[in-house]
């Protein structure tokens, strides 16, 4: 690689996940719009006919345990596969998750509520997992490509984050259309295309990403998967569907007196094995104090996301119930409002990327603490626009859309400030031999902050306190706090900007 391209340049690499990463997300975004319109439509409809708070309940539970599994998926590449498998085995398990869902919608007439309940059960177990597999892995292969201090970083993430949100576009509008419109099967299916195209663009681009991913003690001429590792790839993938496929028939013979406590149990069981693994792996007191601002920012990050992810529960359903989408006659699919978000960050991310770089030649790059408290504070501003919003539609007026709009642009902003630097922030501050699970850890933060989003609702309807001012007051008070402890956090970053 010239000198040139070290210092302004970007490896080719980063544009092959990049569309892996494109393709990957299509399918999940695509699957999280129609996710709650699915569950809440009637069963004529070919839906679940489940009212509001259990399909968001039901959402919580997913798109926490999506963002959780990362950690196990983290701690397999980095102890036995290597990131590269277990990107590829993570995709293609997604990819029957998606059939799977599929197939419980094209079957709603023709099989049992029991039995089409287990299919849809099976394919959001399997999409769990295999999002635990895929996500962690290739995020970190783009950190590998760039030294800690490479001013190159925090854009070559930026970069990598349009292709999420490139793929967070067309998923809403293709699968999102054609659930809505045709059918929810179709819907599921296309995103499962998805998964495939990703899965086999990343082989067809392999060489591109240098030795970076490769499986633990790899020789040094070797640049892309043999033929042993596509055997492990193939066992892997099928044992764990089938495993998946055993152990939700098992739960659905255990009494619910019963799963709860193991639930509990499994949880702090998956809490003590992470802190154990890090506790074994941070060694020196640079590492540790390093590893104090990741939990730090974690924690913090938890409530901006469970704000966030108001947009796929609550403001999905806002959308669909509470504003007028007709125009010019047609009727806009609730599921379009959804790539507000990620066409906002493909307009503001390349802006974002060249500000940082900008503001570093002139050694006025915020750290990073002072970016994830901006965020918040545009997180706040957003969900004071949203309680107006609300207000407005209380007595059942059709609002104009241009209330989700306006949210979701701002929102969006408060994003770009928190989620591709926390990316960055993770392949700089995590001992190296650790990345991929403290990646998993930060994951961690996400989950919980989904799970809050989609339970939030219904807690504090029990205390009469409205969602979205609740949550413009929590972040508001999330950012001041970030303030008054950045020095502490820039000190305990040891040199790490």
């Amino acid at each position: 690689m010239s000198d040139t391209l070290e210092k302004k340049g970007h490896p080719s690499g980063l544009y092959t996940l990049f569309a892996t990463e494109m393709w990957e997300r299509f399918s999940y975004y695509g699957m999280r719009a129609l996710l709650t319109l699915y569950l809440t439509a009637e069963l004529a409809a070919g839906g679940f006919g489940l009212g509001r708070q259990e399909a968001l309940e039901i959402y919580a539970i997913f798109t926490g345990l999506v963002y959780l599994t990362p950690i196990l998926g983290g701690w397999i590449a980095d102890k036995f596969l290597g990131k590269r498998k277990t990107v590829y085995i993570g995709g293609f398990v997604m990819a029957v998750g998606q059939f799977l869902l599929a197939a419980s919608a094209f079957m709603s007439t023709s099989l049992d509520a029991e039995s089409r309940l287990f299919l849809f059960n099976f394919g959001l177990g399997t999409l769990i997992v295999g999002n635990g597999f895929f996500k962690p892995n290739i995020s970190t292969i783009v950190g590998d490509f760039y030294d800690d201090n490479d001013p190159r970083k925090d854009s070559a993430f930026n970069i990598f984050y349009m292709g999420i949100n490139l793929g967070a576009i067309l998923g809403p509008f293709l699968a999102g259309w054609l659930g809505e419109n045709v059918d929810w099967g179709w819907g599921y299916f296309s995103a499962g295309v998805g998964l495939i195209v990703s899965v086999f663009w990343m082989r067809a681009k392999e060489t591109t990403l240098e030795q970076f991913g490769l499986p633990p003690n790899s020789p040094k001429d070797k640049f892309v998967l043999d033929s042993k590792d596509w055997r492990e790839i193939g066992i892997y993938s099928v044992g764990l569907v089938i495993s998946l496929l055993v152990i939700i028939f098992l739960w659905g013979m255990i009494p619910p007196s019963i799963t709860s406590p193991l639930i509990t149990i499994g949880f702090i069981a998956l809490l003590v094995g992470l802190s154990y693994i890090i506790f074994k792996g941070t060694e020196s007191a640079e590492e540790w104090s390093r590893m104090s601002v990741i939990v730090v920012l974690a924690f913090f990050n938890i409530v901006f996301w469970a704000g966030f992810e108001q947009a796929g529960g609550t403001m999905n359903l806002f959308a669909m119930e509470n504003t007028d989408r007709m125009l010019m006659g047609w009727e806009i699919p609730a599921t379009w409002f959804q790539n507000i978000n990620p066409i906002a960050i493909l307009i503001f991310a390349p802006i974002f990327s060249v500000l940082w770089l900008r503001a570093d030649d002139r050694k006025l790059n915020p750290r990073t603490p002072i970016k994830f408290a901006l965020g918040m504070f545009l997180g706040a501003i957003a969900f004071w626009i949203m309680s107006q919003a609300s207000n407005l539609a209380s007595d059942g007026t059709l609002i104009s859309p241009m209330w989700l709009v306006i949210v979701y642009v701002v929102l969006t902003l408060g994003e770009l400030m928190l989620s591709p630097i926390g990316l960055s922030m993770i392949t700089k501050l995590a001992p190296p031999k650790l990345v991929s699970v403290v990646m998993g850890l930060w994951m961690a933060s996400f989950a919980a902050g989904n799970y809050f989003a989609g339970i939030m609702e219904s807690v504090l309807m029990k205390y009469d306190l409205p969602l979205y001012p609740f949550i413009a007051a929590i972040m508001l008070a999330t950012g001041l706090i970030i303030l008054a402890i950045t020095p502490l956090l820039n000190k305990a970053m040891r040199g790490i900007h």
